[in-house]
């Protein structure tokens, strides 16, 4: 069964409805509702939009969120386009960064609305970082100096993309994975970035590529890892150093 197919039968129980109620609501047959729950045919996009305002819950959360998950009167509050976002809480009720690993924009993309997922992820707290919900993401390239490979943007969660302001950067999660890049124009559909390294060039992103925007407020450098196998690594960084000074005090003593 999909993720909308649970949701609906889930979303039904809780109003304690007969499939046949929903169906009547809905203009449609019992038989046609019972196969949307079932999983075996998936609603044209007038139907799936009868259903979303229906239950009042959004198509986005609908498709992509298991609702199960969550208070009922939590998700009824959502606004319309607002995509729920998993935080995790620290013992005093503050809000924690999550930090995303390296190598792992795949998993993300397919569990970023997973509490549970979240919940597995390491975290940490800036004092000066209070007021909305931060995430801490890692840049990868040489498209937005000063930062470089090493680096984590943290950004905080922008919830609507009409918050978004031409000039600023922004961690952009889009559907094939993580970018960096300063926004320089807003229309009704798309969105156009542009990398701070004039060699690469502008591009458009769709609304309906985005799926998370995170807007720039600090930036941490990623240090080694001597548990993660780069022991051998910087342990030949050093080598080197200690040559190329032995090198220099003989020139010298010459």
């Amino acid at each position: 069964m999909s993720i909308l197919s649970e949701n609906i039968r889930y979303l039904r129980a809780q109003l304690k409805y007969s499939q046949q109620k929903i169906a009547d609501d809905l203009l449609i047959t019992r038989g046609r509702y019972a196969k949307y729950e079932d999983g075996d045919t998936e609603p044209p996009i007038e139907i799936l939009l009868k259903i979303s305002r229906y239950f009042r819950v959004s198509i986005d959360l609908l498709v992509s969120v298991e609702l199960r998950r969550f208070p009922m009167d939590e998700l009824l509050r959502l606004p319309d386009n607002r995509i729920l976002l998993p935080i995790t809480i620290d013992g005093s009720g503050e809000n924690k960064i999550e930090i995303i690993p390296y190598k792992a924009s795949m998993g993300y993309l397919n569990s970023y609305a997973d509490p549970e997922y979240i919940e597995t992820l390491q975290h940490l707290s800036l004092p000066f970082l209070r007021n909305g919900n931060y995430r801490a993401f890692p840049v990868e390239g040489d498209s937005m100096p000063p930062f470089k490979d090493g680096t984590f943007i943290i950004g905080r969660y922008i919830e609507n993309i009409q918050e978004m302001k031409i000039g600023k950067t922004y961690l952009l999660v889009t559907r094939t994975g993580f970018v960096y890049k300063r926004l320089a124009e807003l229309d009704e559909k798309s969105i156009r970035v542009v990398s701070d390294n004039s060699f690469y060039e502008p591009y458009r992103i769709p609304f309906q590529d985005l799926l998370e925007i995170w807007e720039y407020e600090y930036s941490l450098m990623k240090d080694y890892d001597f548990s993660d196998g780069n022991t051998q690594e910087i342990k030949g960084m050093f080598l080197s150093l200690k040559d190329d000074i032995k090198r220099v005090e003989s020139h010298l003593k010459r």
